[in-house]
């Protein structure tokens, strides 16, 4: 494979192959190839655990900046950082500034709200969805452990404040 391999890309592949092979009926045959990307993320795991502790966490740190490195570590439970962290960094990155609502790790579904409310009408291409599918994307990576982001409406703009205020006193007037 090339250095150029895409993490996502790669899980999506690994899953039409055994998606075709379970449409074919032979459940042998699909039961064995599971097994087979069992064994062999058993494997790599191990291989990738071993690398880990002879590197230390300094270089791990490094490596792990890394789309593909941090998401192969976090497959196999040897990223550096927490899942929250991970998750902080992961929306630090996003090119619309979003809040983090919460994440519940039992389910793996993350809540955001973007930061403001949209400038635009939102009508553009994918909007919103497009938005979070690219944040699930880039969550993939450094977040495995999320397996859904739900998107919290924007807040309501506020209106402006409009300050009333006394009127200086004046003298009097008589008539």
């Amino acid at each position: 494979m090339s250095a150029a391999v895409d993490a996502r890309e790669a899980g999506r592949r690994v899953e039409e192959v055994l998606d075709r092979l379970a449409a074919t009926g032979d459940r042998e045959a699909c039961e064995a190839a599971e097994e087979l990307v069992r064994v062999l993320m058993e494997f790599y795991g191990a291989g990738l655990a071993r690398i880990a502790a002879k590197l230390g966490d300094a270089p791990l740190a490094a490596a792990a900046d890394d789309e593909l490195v941090a998401s192969l570590l976090s497959l196999h439970g040897l990223h550096p950082e927490d899942v929250h962290t991970r998750i902080t960094r992961a929306l630090a990155g996003a090119p619309d500034p979003v809040e983090l609502l919460g994440f519940d790790e039992s389910t793996g579904i993350l809540r955001l709200r973007p930061a403001a409310a949209p400038t635009g009408c939102g009508c553009g291409p994918g909007g919103e969805e497009a938005a979070r599918r690219t944040l699930e994307d880039t969550l993939t990576c450094f977040a495995p452990e999320v397996t859904r982001v739900e998107m919290e409406p924007a807040p309501a703009p506020q209106p402006a404040l409009l300050q009333i205020g006394t009127r200086p006193h004046s003298p009097a007037r008589v008539p």
